[in-house]
């Protein structure tokens, strides 16, 4: 029994495209106009640490929620807005909510009680400390062939 790839046709995608762009618009950049996204990661490694940085502009420190459980590392953020205006002849709400959710596994030589976090310019860095034990290991080695 062959199996077949189900795949779009040409002809009548565009059609539904652009029949359903209002609708798709509105949903992909979220109900205040923006543009609803993860923060991407870096992740720097060095002798002593691993080094996580994020993204994250607009935001304070207490947005955000850090939490290690067993060997996962948990970093999450929920952040809500409101802003209403008053005019003579009207009203206007406007409503902004917005969260992530990034998990990491942990390595075993990471010094989880020395896990070290700071906010500064839009960019949230993660410090994972290594242990002094895993500090000490040779990370380069050139074997010589006997």
């Amino acid at each position: 029994m062959a199996t077949r790839a189900l795949t779009r046709t040409s002809e009548m995608m565009p059609l539904f495209d652009d029949f359903l762009r209002p609708w798709n618009d509105w949903f992909d950049s979220g109900f205040s106009g923006r543009m609803i996204t993860v923060p991407s990661v870096n992740v720097n490694e060095t002798k002593d640490e691993y080094q996580l940085s994020f993204a994250v502009p607009g935001m304070k420190k207490d947005d955000f929620n850090i939490d290690v459980n067993g060997s996962t590392i948990t970093i999450s953020s929920e952040k809500e807005e409101s802003t209403e205006e008053k005019e003579l002849n009207y009203t206007r709400k406007e409503y902004n909510y917005s969260s992530f959710s990034r998990s990491f596994q942990l390595p075993n030589e990471v010094n989880k009680e020395k896990i070290d976090a700071r906010y500064e310019n839009g960019v949230l860095k993660v410090t994972l400390p290594k242990k002094e034990e895993a500090k000490k290991l040779v990370a380069n080695k050139h074997i010589a062939v006997k």
